[in-house]
């Protein structure tokens, strides 16, 4: 008997989760409190590929409401929502892709000694270096509160820190999330030994699935992902009013 596959997406607000969820007509609308697109976002409610257009007044009100940004997730085979908002002048940004494997896939081999520790809380020095890439006190609050079971990781390369990451997990998924590695430190293969360490983990927690997202225009961390044998399994973009629109 196949096994039915997850709601990729449901996975995503699971272990990266908005301050709240508000269900309005058609939509989903999330409260980002200044955590980025994906937390601000609205979705439909049901995913469906022919959206009519009707109600996206209704969104962009309540968005404009929430004193959010008006954006808006498509999700892979929305194809009407992504014509109807092209038609209005939603410009996409930021293609994103999914992608799996299973943990035993990357625990072929052991993680080198000292080289990524696994811990929660974060310490001050995985904030600093996640802040130096942007990822400020507004996405460590969304770390903060994912329900479910978390940890962040700390890699050292030459007995130096090199890079951090976040994961959590949702109806047995970990997803992993800020993936910073410093830039002096790149090219060490930092960003191998934290997936490695985020399989080990995973599989102790007793996850069936890897997951990991990446920007379409992210060429390294797709090269990585891909080198890895993870498969894409989902995509989505957002559509969002030019500024001065």
């Amino acid at each position: 008997m196949n096994t039915p596959q997850p709601s990729w997406y449901d996975v995503i607000d699971g272990t990266w989760p908005a301050a709240n969820f508000r269900h309005f007509g058609v939509w989903t609308l999330r409260e980002g409190r200044g955590g980025g697109s994906r937390v601000s976002a609205t979705t439909l409610a049901d995913p469906v590929s022919d959206f009519d257009g009707a109600d996206i007044e209704q969104a962009e009100t309540a968005m404009l409401e929430m004193g959010q940004p008006r954006i808006f997730m498509v999700r892979q085979g929305e194809t009407g929502l992504d014509a109807e908002l092209a038609k209005r002048g939603y410009a996409i940004k930021d293609p994103v892709t999914i992608y799996v494997c299973p943990p035993a896939q990357l625990m072929d081999q052991p993680i080198p000694r000292v080289t990524v520790f696994s811990l929660w809380e974060p310490l001050a020095i995985m904030r600093e270096i996640w802040a130096a890439g942007g990822i400020k006190a507004s996405r460590l609050a969304i770390m903060d509160r994912a329900a479910g079971p978390k940890t962040s990781f700390l890699c050292r390369h030459n007995d130096k820190p090199a890079g951090v990451a976040y994961a959590a997990i949702h109806n047995g998924v970990a997803m992993v999330h800020a993936v910073e590695i410093l830039a002096h430190q790149r090219r060490s293969g930092m960003g191998r030994w934290v997936m490695r360490a985020a399989a080990f983990w995973a599989d102790e927690q007793g996850a069936e699935t890897l997951s990991v997202m990446c920007t379409v225009e992210n060429t390294a961390a797709n090269a990585l992902y891909t080198s890895l044998g993870m498969q894409p399994v989902g995509q989505y973009h957002y559509r969002h009013l030019p500024d001065g629109a």
